[in-house]
């Protein structure tokens, strides 16, 4: 399935195309561990009648927006599994030590930068978002930030990605 979406989204043209690239960023916020850039592949081929500039920014507004929509849904799922100690504790005992790595990583980031912590660790290439939102909402309250946080972040993260490697790093996603 993953490579299914993967490969719709690398062939995304016109409309219709904006809805994969949207249903794609949603799904890695709220419960996919894959990474964000490729949805900068398609913009030379979306066909929308909009000179490439025009393009690249929509696909980054619309994926930036799809992926907050999709934290915010992850948002209300952590805040559901906070207030679930089984939940806590199973994530605990886990052999991959989720917990425990979020602590050390994401949570140390929101710990001492807040919101901006968690933009900032969103806007790391090549990294999957899924575990640094959901570590991220079990620490917070405000969802109005935190989609604000994670619109900033993933926009942010396409423009490092466009800036440090321009589109051709988007393949190595």
């Amino acid at each position: 399935m993953m490579h299914t979406l993967e490969a719709a989204v690398r062939t995304a043209t016109g409309p219709a195309g904006l809805g994969i690239i949207a249903a794609y960023s949603f799904l890695i916020a709220a419960v996919l561990p894959l990474p964000s850039e490729i949805v900068l592949l398609p913009v030379g081929e979306l066909r929308l009648g909009l000179p490439y500039e025009a393009n690249l920014a929509l696909v980054i507004l619309v994926s930036g927006a799809a992926k907050a929509i999709g934290s915010l849904f992850a948002f209300h799922l952590g805040q559901k599994a906070k207030q679930s100690g089984p939940v806590i504790r199973a994530l605990r005992r886990s052999r991959f030590d989720v917990v425990g790595w979020s602590e050390r990583k994401t949570v140390q980031l929101a710990q001492e930068y807040g919101y901006v912590g968690l933009a900032l660790a969103l806007c790391v290439p090549g990294f999957p978002d899924t575990i640094s939102i959901y570590a991220f909402t079990v620490l917070e309250e405000d969802h109005v930030l935190f989609g604000l946080a994670t619109f900033v972040g993933s926009v942010g993260r396409l423009l490092v990605t466009l800036f440090l490697f321009g589109l051709g790093a988007a393949t190595l996603a």
